[in-house]
């Protein structure tokens, strides 16, 4: 953001108090003052005292400190006032709205960052999007896709703004690619895409970009994938599938960090159903028996029969036992629920089922 546009503030901000008015930014560099012998000083001890009141007012070496509004953990700009008094608080306060507004407006207009963040967001209305993506020279006739990368609870002393700039590294095209903080836990990559592009091109970055918060910062994270589309204003769209990856993800595909949304079939579906809907299914299934009549070795054993496409042979190889332990164990299973699971259709109602039962327990509905 240009300096002259906080200078043009404090200015204006100096007449009507008659205090020295500025601002700093994020290393705490003074970047505007009306008293411009400042300008250019830098002034570090300030900044962790800023972060650490979270928005709330600093004194300190004679003046008064308050953040502007900031995506991220971390702030971006502070606006300062001469005085450390009642009065120099008062003011300090009335001019950070002053600032933001300036700060907030230039965004708006100009940035196209904050203007990705309103389309993803459903901030903007459907027919501004064309207008403002124009001004801002953005294709809107583009392929496009999000991917939503989402540090776990194990991640919370991760400064948002190191993990932005590890994952911006990733994107050197800062015109066509975007790495928009959304949240303390989420930080949304969006990437322009060729038309003709490798079916796991999406999947190949979301590694990369794993790998490497892994390897430079130790920190665990998971990508969710959204659908590719063919506008600017489907990007929407992509984020929400983006999100509901992630989520669809933490119940069906524990193992996997790495979700794209194209590939996640049924659960997709179960997890959009009512819980009522899916209650009534599992006891239509399991008339003889509940699901939960089942113990830990039996559904492992299913589990290992469904991974092995329904081969007797092939599946006991792996459990390491005779053919004929095997399909007794069938058997036994048959006898429980009435479902035979090396018939086709009985097998697929099966494992429905038990997808159901694990987004329910997911929901904190056991029975």
């Amino acid at each position: 953001m240009p300096n002259r546009i906080f200078q043009s503030v404090v200015q204006q901000l100096k007449e009507s108090t008659g205090r020295t008015v500025g601002i700093i930014d994020g290393d705490g560099a003074v970047i505007a003052c009306d008293d411009l012998s400042l300008v250019g000083m830098i002034w570090g001890n300030t900044v962790d005292p800023i972060n650490k009141a979270e928005g709330g007012l600093v004194t300190m070496g004679g003046r008064t400190f308050k953040a502007l509004d900031s995506w991220g953990s971390q702030f971006d700009y502070a606006g300062f006032i001469e005085g450390e008094d009642a009065e120099a608080q008062t003011l300090c306060a009335v001019a950070t709205v002053a600032l933001n507004g300036a700060k907030q407006s230039y965004e708006e207009k100009h940035d196209k960052g904050t203007f990705l963040k309103n389309v993803i967001s459903d901030n903007i209305l459907l027919g501004d999007i064309y207008v403002r993506a124009k001004e801002l020279h953005l294709t809107c006739e583009a392929f496009w896709a999000v991917l939503l990368v989402r540090k776990g609870d194990e991640g919370d002393e991760v400064e948002q703004t190191a993990m932005v700039d590890l994952i911006q590294t990733h994107f050197p095209d800062r015109q066509s690619d975007f790495v928009l903080p959304v949240n303390d836990n989420d930080v949304a990559i969006i990437k322009q895409v060729p038309e003709e592009m490798e079916d796991d091109l999406l999947d190949n970055i979301a590694r990369q970009v794993q790998a490497s918060l892994d390897r430079e910062m130790e920190l665990k994270v998971v990508v969710g994938i959204g659908t590719v589309v063919n506008n600017i204003r489907e990007l929407a769209r992509s984020y929400k599938e983006a999100q509901l990856a992630i989520e669809v993800g933490k119940v069906f595909e524990t193992e996997r960090t790495v979700i794209n949304y194209d590939y996640l079939g049924i659960g997709r579906l179960i997890y959009q159903l009512p819980t009522t809907l899916c209650e009534m299914f599992l006891h239509e299934v399991f008339k003889k028996n509940p699901i939960d009549a089942l113990d830990a070795e039996t559904l492992f054993t299913i589990n290992k029969f469904f991974e092995n496409n329904l081969n007797v042979s092939e599946t006991a190889r792996k459990l390491f036992v005779h053919r004929n332990t095997l399909v007794y164990r069938l058997e036994k299973i048959k006898k429980l629920t009435g479902l035979d699971l090396r018939e086709f259709d009985d097998a697929i109602t099966f494992k429905v089922a038990l997808m159901v039962k694990k987004y329910l327990v997911s929901r904190g509905i056991e029975d």
